[in-house]
């Protein structure tokens, strides 16, 4: 019988004690934002499911709707005039 193994060194370290690097944190960092605009449309999405929907919850959630895509085109625009930077 053959045995079917890689012949690939592992793409991840297997270290318990292995920490972010200091690019991952920063990554993180920067994207906090987002992340935080897109908890909070989750939070209230969920809201939202179990009740009928009034005025003040559409309101709410094309607020947070809003909230996530200023974010993200903040984000984005930021990518952007840092590669523009490293470029020049």
């Amino acid at each position: 019988m053959n045995h079917i193994v890689t012949v690939q060194d592992a793409v991840t370290a297997f270290a318990p004690d292995l920490e972010p690097t200091d690019a991952e944190l920063n990554a993180i960092e920067r994207e906090a934002p987002l992340i935080d605009a897109e908890l909070e449309l989750l939070d209230v999405q969920i809201a939202l499911l179990d009740r009928p929907v009034t005025p003040l919850g559409e309101r709410r959630l094309r607020r947070a709707t809003n909230k996530v895509l200023a974010a993200r085109a903040e984000l984005s625009n930021r990518a952007v005039f840092v590669r523009e930077g490293d470029a020049a």
